[in-house]
């Protein structure tokens, strides 16, 4: 699903009241992040957005029609996000930011949820914790560069989010039960 556009100009008033978390505007917008695909009340807790990735909206209705998911953590309309489609927005989040440093503090800040319960929730969804899936991202995008480039070790790890060459050789390992080297030359050997 593409995500829209919002249907209110973000004002300077605005920006202040998500950055303050003002309860007074609750009932006046709503605000989304584009990056999240995630919209708030503006007195969420949540960490604040970049200024670019908002959205305003003068009903939450508009959010959810513009495709955006409510936030898990202060509801703006009022239900409660089915934990199947917070995993959903989890899981994307990762994907497209695998070669960030993601904590679970990290995540469930920017999914809106406490860490305990995102992990919980997340492996009881998917069957994995999300540190382990996050893992998984990294160590199947290393393989794809092992075998269609000539990118050094130290260069992959860096690619995948791993700035630790030794830890990523360990968790390449460990996961595959080869070496980065000794994946690299068994894959290129079977060309």
């Amino acid at each position: 699903m593409k995500i829209g556009q919002g249907t209110e100009e973000l004002t300077e008033e605005k920006w202040q009241a998500i950055l303050l978390n003002d309860a007074n505007y609750n009932q006046q917008f709503f605000y989304a992040v584009k990056s999240t695909g995630i919209f708030c009340k503006p007195s969420c807790k949540s960490r604040p957005p970049k200024k670019e990735n908002v959205l305003i909206f003068k009903h939450a209705e508009e959010a959810l029609t513009a495709h955006f998911r409510p936030c898990k953590r202060c509801k703006p309309t009022g239900d409660r996000l089915p934990d199947q489609e917070w995993v959903v927005q989890i899981k994307n989040y990762i994907d497209q930011n695998y070669t960030d440093k993601l904590t679970l503090e990290i995540l469930a800040d920017v999914c809106h949820g406490s860490p305990y319960h995102l992990h919980r929730t997340f492996k009881r969804i998917t069957g994995v914790t999300p540190v382990e899936y996050i893992q998984q991202i990294r160590v199947n995008t290393a393989r794809n560069y092992l075998i269609h480039s000539k990118k050094t070790i130290a260069e992959i790890a860096l690619l995948v989010g791993l700035p630790n060459t030794p830890y990523f050789i360990t968790l390449f390992k460990k996961k595959n039960g080869l070496t980065p080297v000794e994946y690299r030359n068994k894959e290129v050997g079977k060309k």
